[in-house]
C-alpha cells in the first residue's frame, strides 16, 4: 500500500547544517522508489501552530519507506537535520 513520509520543519537552528543535510538527503534518495509530492512549497496554516516548511514523499510500500529512512546514506544525512532544525516526521499509509 502506498505510504507517505511527511516532514514538517518547526524551527531552523543552524542553516549551515541544513545546507549539508539538503545535499546529503538528495543523494540518499538515489536507488529508492520515492516520489516527492510536496517540497517546501507555499504553506497556509489553517489550524495549529505554523510551520516553516513541509515535505511529502510517496513510496510504493511501508517497507520501502522504512528502507529509505533507515538506509546508511539517509541516516548520515539526518544527523545534520537533527543539528540544523526541529522537525516532526511521520509516516502514514494511503487508502
Amino acid at each position: 500500500m502506498t505510504t507517505y513520509v511527511v516532514f514538517t520543519r518547526e524551527r531552523t537552528n543552524d542553516p549551515q547544517e541544513m545546507a549539508v543535510y539538503a545535499e546529503k538527503a538528495h543523494h540518499a534518495g538515489e536507488g529508492h522508489p520515492l516520489t516527492p509530492l510536496a517540497f517546501y512549497g507555499d504553506i497556509q496554516t489553517l489550524e495549529g501552530s505554523p510551520v516553516e516548511g513541509a515535505v511529502i514523499l510517496s513510496f510504493p510500500t511501508k517497507d520501502e519507506a522504512l528502507a529509505w529512512y533507515d538506509s546508511p546514506l539517509y541516516t548520515e544525512a539526518k544527523e545534520h537535520r537533527f543539528k540544523g532544525a526541529d522537525y516532526r516526521v511521520f509516516m502514514i499509509e494511503g487508502v
